[in-house]
């Protein structure tokens, strides 16, 4: 289902935190999509909803030309600021779904990185496919909270108070482990009738935080962001409650991403 666009709006009042709350992607992640693909720094390459531009600088070091589309005022001109050094990287302020790219534009890659779910699924694989030239590719990747078997176990404690404050998801608890969690993007790829995919790698990984860096992180979540303030308050008193009982304050949250790619038909 697609997300509610309600909540595709919120990440623009985490454009000044975002950046650094979020994670950087693996380096082994550019490497597999470089090798997947076969770009090179000559061809033009489109970005959907590049935010501040976390995932953009690793392509551009490289020398890439690269639109990058950003729907949110204050993070495309966050994006502008961390990219100016970049002269091949152009930050335009729209939806993709609203973009009008010039006439004859054509891109060898479009990707997307933790953007691509709060596309309208019934334009972006049709509308992607139009951009790109023959043999072209869309690439998606998404930073999601993974549970492998050593999971922290703050988690379950903090579980509860989602649900207390009734912001549980409903889930399965503990859940899937990351090699058991389906990737629905491949299924939508293929669906879409534009494209095949072509591979999928997965990347898991830990990060210490303390607790204001956790709730740094939790701030740029749409979820969070669109939480009643009294909800946030309790719920972040008591992520400082249960780290301060730990001799280092921190906890190890786990990430997985898993790149997608799939060829134009």
């Amino acid at each position: 289902m697609f997300p509610d666009f309600r909540l595709r709006a919120t990440f623009d009042k985490a454009a000044d935190i975002y950046q650094d709350a979020r994670p950087d992607y693996p380096d082994e992640l550019y490497s597999d999509l470089l090798a997947i693909t076969k770009v090179t720094p000559s061809q033009h390459l489109l970005e959907v909803g590049c935010g501040p531009g976390k995932a953009t600088p690793p392509l551009a070091r490289m020398g890439f030309p690269i639109t990058a589309i950003e729907l949110g005022p204050a993070l495309a001109a966050e994006a502008r600021h961390r990219l100016a050094g970049f002269p091949g990287v152009s930050v335009i302020t729209s939806s993709f779904e609203d973009w009008e790219p010039t006439a004859g534009a054509r891109f060898d890659l479009v990707y997307a990185a933790t953007a691509w779910k709060w596309v309208d699924p019934k334009i972006k694989y049709a509308k992607a496919a139009t951009l790109l030239a023959q043999n072209g590719h869309v690439a998606v990747w998404n930073a999601d909270h993974a549970f492998p078997a050593d999971f922290d176990p703050f988690f379950t404690e903090i579980q509860k108070v989602y649900e207390e404050i009734g912001e549980g998801d409903g889930g399965p608890w503990p859940p899937p482990l990351p090699e058991d969690t389906p990737d629905p993007v491949a299924a939508e790829i293929d669906a879409s009738g534009h494209f095949t995919v072509v591979e999928t790698r997965r990347y898991v990984w830990g990060s210490r935080y303390t607790a204001d860096e956790y709730i740094a992180l939790l701030n740029t979540f749409s979820g969070h962001i669109a939480m009643e303030p009294a909800k946030n308050e309790f719920l972040y008193r008591e992520i400082r409650r249960l780290l301060a009982t730990r001799p280092d304050a921190r906890l190890t949250r786990h990430w997985s991403v898993v790149l997608t790619v799939g060829r134009r038909l």
